[in-house]
């Protein structure tokens, strides 16, 4: 297990996170997602700080808040040092039934951070996200409710998931402009089959030096090696039931076609090749795993250890290469030449 710098942060993180989505269970969807109960739970907890993961990630909304306290008594339960793991929450969802019971207001910010602390049994949380866009709450109330968490000491980072790139430098620019805690990290949807982050947001975070959380690597297990162009879906799975991130079926088909070559001869799983192709790739920082048990766990840490060579990425990088979209292709059509400069140079821009 390799540790990664947390954005621009002096912090240290697992480079494999671990997901508390299949904790609790509940109602809704929830209950198609996970189920695990205490001791179920405890059993992954203890597994992923044995290999090394320092990094958790819950979120309020997680079965109805189930998550979050299910996650708190494992890390009681095992007798876990604070100091050797870093837990990360998120605030936005609906948590109540009232009209501010919900979104990134200061309101619903400070109600949630309390709610979220008590259910899990701890003084601070290491990683305070926004766990989406509200269109209502101005960006400004957000990042200063924000820094008011940090500078009372219940929160030592906050980050954000799922915002669009001119949202998130438009926050970092308030941030800067009037001296408060900015986002260090985005958590967001990459997969092999999935690379529409590499557009605007990869190209974002590497210039503002801000970390990358992974969530659904796998796409939702559509990249378990359980799926495939001529492969049934087995009744109950997670996409036959919940089938989300939505993902173009037939371009992932072709990623599970060369990712089972690479796999087979290798000796290892569609999964692992899958969570290795994202360990390579310079912007991400940490990648959310989340199981049900204990063997799925074992299997996506196992892929720590693949060492993809350059004709494995470069046979994955074809199959999976983003379609040209304006701005992107005129950006490398007039700026190709200058670009190939630097790099013969032997700088990097």
């Amino acid at each position: 297990m390799q540790y990664r710098k947390f954005g621009r942060t002096g912090l240290f993180v697992s480079e494999l996170c671990l997901g508390t989505m299949t904790f609790g269970g509940a109602s809704g969807i929830w209950g198609h997602i996970g189920n695990l109960q205490q001791s179920e739970a405890e059993g992954l907890v203890g597994r992923a700080l044995d290999a090394g993961i320092n990094f958790i990630d819950t979120a309020d909304v997680y079965s109805e808040g189930l998550s979050e306290t299910i996650t708190g008594q494992a890390l009681k339960n095992l007798k876990v040092p604070r100091e050797n793991v870093v837990v990360a929450t998120k605030v936005l969802g609906e948590t109540g039934k009232s009209p501010n019971s919900a979104g990134a207001s200061r309101y619903h910010i400070m109600e949630g951070v309390k709610a979220s602390l008590k259910r899990l049994q701890l003084d601070h949380i290491d990683l305070y996200q926004i766990h989406g866009f509200d269109p209502v709450t101005p960006i400004e109330e957000t990042v200063r409710a924000l820094d008011n968490l940090v500078r009372q000491g219940h929160v030592r980072y906050v980050g954000v998931s799922n915002w669009a790139a001119w949202q998130i430098m438009k926050a970092l620019g308030i941030a800067e402009r009037q001296g408060l805690a900015r986002f260090e990290s985005l958590q967001a949807y990459y997969t092999i089959a999935g690379r529409d982050l590499e557009r605007e947001l990869a190209p974002m975070l590497q210039s503002e030096n801000v970390g990358l959380m992974v969530w659904s690597p796998l796409a939702g297990g559509l990249l378990s090696g359980k799926y495939g162009r001529d492969t049934e879906a087995e009744k109950g799975s997670r996409r036959t039931t919940f089938d989300f991130p939505p993902v173009n079926v037939e371009r992932a088909y072709d990623c599970i076609d060369v990712m089972r070559q690479l796999a087979e001869a290798r000796k290892v799983s569609v999964a692992q090749i899958a969570l290795a192709w994202l360990l390579h790739q310079h912007v991400v920082t940490s990648v959310i795993v989340g199981a049900k048990r204990v063997e799925q766990l074992d299997d996506n840490i196992a892929a720590t250890a693949i060492r993809l060579d350059a004709g494995e990425l470069a046979a994955l990088d074809k199959v999976s290469a983003l379609p040209s979209e304006y701005p992107g292709w005129m950006l490398e059509r007039q700026g190709g030449a200058r670009a190939k400069r630097l790099v013969e140079s032997g700088q990097r821009g």
